[in-house]
C-alpha cells in the first residue's frame, strides 16, 4: 500500500512545540536563575561573614601589638635606668665601704697620694677664689673657697677628703666604659664638706663661675639641690619616709653646666658609719639623648611615635615629628640659680585631646582625634607606667612615675585590615563576575538544549496528531516514521498497526482509534512533565556543586607557591569523593613563618566543603594578621568556626592539626590522624596528636586542651600528613589499607623527592583499590627538608 508524506510540524506560536519550549524552557531557565541568585546571594553573605571576622582578627592583633610595642619600649627604657642605678651603687659601695674602714681609708688615702698627687693636691685659684687639681688627673676635684683656711689650703678634714675620694680615679673610668652609657661619675662630700670629685676631668669650676655666679660662697647643696639634702637625713632616722623604698634619687632633666647638654643625675646617699647621717653622696649623670634615643627609634606603622612624659605630662623625650603632631612647645629652659628644668608639657599642648591625655590608664588604648592642617585625623594612643623612682624637682624628693606613651595613625595600623576587606571584596566581585557568566552560559546552553530536545521529543507526536488529522478525514493510507525506540515510538508502531486495521474495518475501529490517541496524549504529557523535572533537578543541583567545587579549588595552594619555600619540598594531592570535598589542607608563608594545616570535616559534600572554606579563610587571615603562637592560633581559629558553625546549623565539627616552621623548629597542635616522620636513616615514627588538642567546632573554648609538641625536623628528614581517607580506603575484600601500609611505604619511598614520595604512596594506594568503590575523600601532604 502506497503511503502518503507527513507534513512537518510547524512552529507557530500555538504548534505542541512552542508550548513545549515555553513551558519546560520557561522552567529550566526559572530554576537556573534562582539557583544562581542564591548562589550569588550565599557568595556575598560569605564574603560579608569573612570580612566581618578578619576585621575583628586584624583589629585585635593590630592593638595587641602596640600594646606589646609599647611594653617592650618601656622594657628598654627600664633596663637603661636599672643599668644606671647599678653602676651608681657599685660606686657607692666602693665610697660606703671607705666611710665603714677608717684605717683602710686611710691607707688608702696614703697610696693615692704617693702613687698620684695630681689627684689629691690642689692649686688655688685667685681669680675665681676656689681651688682644683691640675688637668691629666683622671678626675677633677673643686674645693669652694669657704673649705679652704686663710693660706688658701684645704682645711685638714676637707683635704682628707679629697685624698680617700681619690679611689673613685680607680672605679670610675672602668664604670664609664662598662654598663650603660653615662656622661660622667662624681663624688659629693656631706654638708660641711661638700668638695665636687667628677670623672672624667673637666673644667668644672670654671664653668660653674661663668653660669652660676655667687655658687662658691653659697652652700653647695642649698644652692644647687636645695631640699634633696633634708630628705636624705630623714631617710637616715626612718628609712620608712622613702617615697619609693630605694635610695637612688633621680634628678629632673635640667641643663648640666659643663657640657651644656640636657641631662638627668641620679644620686645615692652615702651613710656614716653608724648610718644616723648623710656622709655626701655619689652620682652618675646620663644625657637626655640616651632616653630620647629609645623613645625616638619607635617606629609603629609609617609615621606612628613614642614620648617619654613625667607624671605630670612634662615630655622629656619625642622626635620632632611627634613633638608638632600632639601640639607640644619646645623645650625651654628657666636660668635660675641651681640646675634648671625642662619644661614641655602635655597640658599646654595646642591639641585638646592631648591636653586631657589621661597617664595613668596603663596599657588602655584610647581613640582620639588630633587636628592636622584643618582636618581631623584619628589616632591611637596607649600608655605604659615605668617602675616608681624618687625624684628631687626643688624641694623635698617626692614619689614619679614616668610614663612612656605611643602614639599611631589609624589609617596606619589598620593598613592591614583595609588591605584585607579590600582583597576579600575584589575576590568576591571577581566570583560574582564568573557566577553571573556562568549563569548567562547556563542559559545559552539551556535554551539550545531545550530547542533541539523539543523537536526531538515533539517531531514524533506532531507526526502522530498530523496522521491523525488525516485518519479523521478517512486517508487510511497514512503511515508515520518515527525512529526512536521510546514510548512515541511504540505509539508510532502501534499507529501504523491501526492504520492498518482501520483499512479493514473503518467504522468499527474508528472509536478505538481515537481511545489510543487519548492514552497517547496522555503518555506525551506525563513524559514531558517527567523529563522537565529530571533537567530541572539535574541543572539545579549541577549548578549548586560546581560553584562549591570551583571555590573549593580556588583556595589550595598554587604550584609556585610551594617551589617558592626554600628549607623545604612539599607535595600535596587531594581527592573529593563527591564533587565537593570535607578535607582541608594549606600551607601558608608570612615571612620565615611557615603554617602546615590539614583536617577533615565530618562527612562530605557541600556543606562540609563550605565548613572546609571557613577553616581556611580563617587560618590565612590568623597567619597574615602575625599570630604565631601556635596554641591562640588555634584557639581563635576554633572560636571563629564554631561561632560559625552556630550561625549556619551545620552539624559538624573538624579534626585540625597544625605544624608551625620557622626555619629552625618544627612545632605540633590539634587532633587530627598520627603524623608519621621517616628520618634520614630510613627510622619511622609515629607522632599521636590525640592528646594535642580537641576537634574544631565541638565547643566555643578549647585553650585548655590544646597542647604543643616540638619535633626534631633536619635535612633528609620526611613528614607525611594525610586524612582518614587514606588509611580506611577499602580493597574488593573490603579490608583495609591501614597506617601500617602507608608507614611502610613512606618507609619504602624515603630519600626520593617529596613529588616522588606522594606519587608513589598514591599508586600503592589506588591499586590496592582497585574496582572498589572510593567512599571517603582522600588527601596525603608530604614535607621534606632539602
Amino acid at each position: 500500500m502506497m503511503t502518503a508524506p507527513i507534513r512537518k510540524p510547524s512552529l507557530g506560536p500555538r504548534s505542541f512545540r512552542a508550548k513545549f519550549m515555553i513551558v519546560v524552557g520557561g522552567a529550566v531557565l526559572f530554576d537556573l536563575l534562582v539557583s544562581g541568585g542564591l548562589a550569588l546571594w550565599n557568595v556575598q553573605r560569605l564574603s560579608r561573614d569573612a570580612t566581618a571576622e578578619v576585621g575583628h582578627g586584624l583589629e585585635r592583633a593590630s592593638q595587641d601589638y602596640i600594646r606589646s610595642y609599647t611594653d617592650s619600649t618601656a622594657a628598654q627604657v627600664g633596663l637603661l635606668l636599672h643599668q644606671v642605678h647599678s653602676d651608681v651603687k657599685a660606686l657607692t659601695g666602693v665610697l660606703q665601704g671607705q666611710i665603714d674602714q677608717p684605717t683602710r681609708n686611710g691607707e688608702i688615702g696614703a697610696a693615692m697620694a704617693r702613687a698620684a698627687p695630681d689627684a689629691v693636691t690642689v692649686t688655688f685659684d685667685p681669680k675665681g677664689q676656689w681651688a682644683q687639681n691640675l688637668p691629666g688627673a683622671p678626675s677633677v676635684v673643686s674645693v669652694w673657697g669657704y673649705l679652704l683656711d686663710k693660706d688658701r689650703h684645704p682645711l685638714p678634714q676637707v683635704q682628707t677628703d679629697i685624698e680617700t675620694s681619690a679611689v673613685l680615679d680607680l672605679v670610675a673610668p672602668d664604670l664609664l666604659k662598662n654598663g650603660a652609657s653615662k656622661l660622667q661619675m662624681y663624688y659629693i662630700g656631706p654638708k660641711e664638706r661638700p668638695i665636687f670629685r667628677t670623672a672624667p676631668y673637666t673644667d668644672q669650676a670654671q664653668t660653674f663661675d661663668r653660669l652660676y655666679p655667687g655658687h662658691n660662697s653659697a652652700d653647695f647643696w642649698d644652692f644647687f639641690f636645695p631640699g634633696l639634702y633634708e630628705s636624705w637625713q630623714k631617710w637616715a632616722s626612718d628609712p620608712s619616709l622613702r617615697p619609693v623604698p630605694d635610695n637612688i634619687t633621680q634628678t629632673a632633666p635640667y641643663t648640666d653646666a659643663i657640657t651644656g647638654k640636657l641631662i638627668v643625675s641620679f644620686f645615692h646617699p652615702l651613710w656614716t658609719a653608724d648610718r644616723r647621717s648623710v656622709a655626701g653622696a655619689a652620682g652618675a649623670d646620663i644625657t637626655l639623648d640616651q632616653l630620647a634615643e629609645i623613645v625616638e627609634r619607635v617606629k609603629v606603622a609609617e609615621s606612628g611615635f613614642g614620648f617619654l612624659t613625667m607624671s605630670d605630662g612634662n615630655v622629656v623625650a619625642i622626635n620632632p615629628a611627634g613633638e608638632k603632631i600632639i601640639g607640644l612647645r619646645s623645650a625651654s629652659d628657666a636660668t635660675n640659680k641651681g640646675v634648671t628644668g625642662l619644661d614641655r608639657s602635655l597640658r599646654n599642648s595646642s591639641q585638646k585631646e592631648v591636653a586631657s591625655l589621661p597617664l595613668d590608664a596603663d596599657g588602655v588604648i584610647r581613640h582620639i582625634s588630633l587636628n592636622e592642617s584643618g582636618e581631623n585625623v584619628p589616632y591611637l594612643v596607649v600608655t605604659k607606667q615605668l617602675n616608681a623612682t624618687n625624684l628631687w624637682i626643688n624641694g623635698p624628693v617626692q614619689r614619679e612615675v614616668m610614663s612612656l606613651g605611643i602614639v599611631v595613625p589609624e589609617r596606619e595600623i589598620y593598613a592591614s585590615l583595609t588591605a584585607a576587606r579590600d582583597q576579600i571584596s575584589r575576590a568576591t566581585n571577581r566570583i560574582l563576575i564568573y557566577q553571573i557568566l556562568a549563569v548567562l552560559v547556563s542559559m545559552l546552553v539551556v535554551t539550545g538544549a531545550v530547542f533541539v530536545a523539543s523537536k526531538r521529543i515533539t517531531s514524533g507526536i506532531s507526526a502522530l496528531a498530523g496522521a491523525a488529522k488525516r485518519i479523521q478525514t478517512k486517508d487510511y493510507s497514512v503511515r508515520v516514521d518515527i525512529p526512536t525506540k521510546d514510548e512515541v515510538g511504540e505509539a508510532g508502531l502501534a499507529f501504523n498497526r491501526m492504520a492498518e486495521e482501520i483499512s479493514f474495518h473503518t467504522e468499527n475501529l474508528e472509536n478505538l482509534v481515537a481511545e489510543r490517541t487519548k492514552e497517547i496524549e496522555v503518555a506525551k504529557e506525563e513524559i514531558s512533565i517527567l523529563n522537565g523535572q529530571l533537567t530541572s533537578e539535574n541543572l539545579r543541583l549541577g549548578a549548586e556543586l560546581d560553584v562549591a567545587r570551583q571555590i573549593q579549588l580556588m583556595v589550595l595552594p598554587r604550584a609556585k607557591e610551594l617551589a617558592a619555600i626554600e628549607q623545604l619540598e612539599i607535595a600535596a594531592y587531594m581527592r573529593p569523593a563527591d564533587e565537593v570535598g570535607g578535607d582541608y589542607y594549606d600551607i601558608l608563608q608570612n615571612g620565615a613563618h611557615l603554617k602546615i594545616g590539614i583536617g577533615d570535616v565530618t562527612g562530605h559534600g557541600l556543606e562540609s566543603g563550605v565548613l572546609m572554606l571557613m577553616v581556611q579563610s580563617v587560618a590565612r587571615a590568623l597567619q597574615e594578621a602575625g599570630e604565631t603562637n601556635p596554641s591562640r592560633f588555634l584557639s581563635y581559629l576554633n572560636r571563629t568556626i564554631y561561632k560559625n558553625i552556630e550561625r549556619t546549623k551545620i552539624d559538624k565539627h573538624v579534626t585540625l592539626s597544625f605544624l608551625d616552621y620557622d626555619g629552625e623548629r618544627l612545632t605540633i597542635s590539634g587532633q587530627h590522624e598520627d603524623l608519621i616522620v621517616i628520618r634520614h636513616t630510613g627510622a619511622v615514627e609515629r607522632i599521636d596528636t590525640s592528646d594535642l588538642g580537641l576537634p574544631v567546632g565541638l565547643e566555643s573554648d578549647i585553650s585548655s586542651f590544646i597542647v604543643t609538641r616540638e619535633i626534631p625536623f633536619h635535612k633528609g628528614d620526611l613528614i607525611v600528613l594525610h586524612t582518614d581517607g587514606v588509611t580506611e580506603a577499602e580493597n574488593p575484600e573490603g579490608e583495609l589499607f591501614g597506617i601500617e601500609r602507608l608507614c611502610e611505604n613512606a618507609r619504602r619511598l624515603h630519600g626520593r623527592t617529596a613529588e616522588q614520595v606522594m606519587n608513589g604512596i598514591l599508586e600503592s594506594l589506588m591499586a590496592y583499590i582497585g574496582t572498589q568503590k572510593i567512599h571517603d575523600d582522600i588527601t596525603l601532604v608530604v614535607v621534606r627538608h632539602r
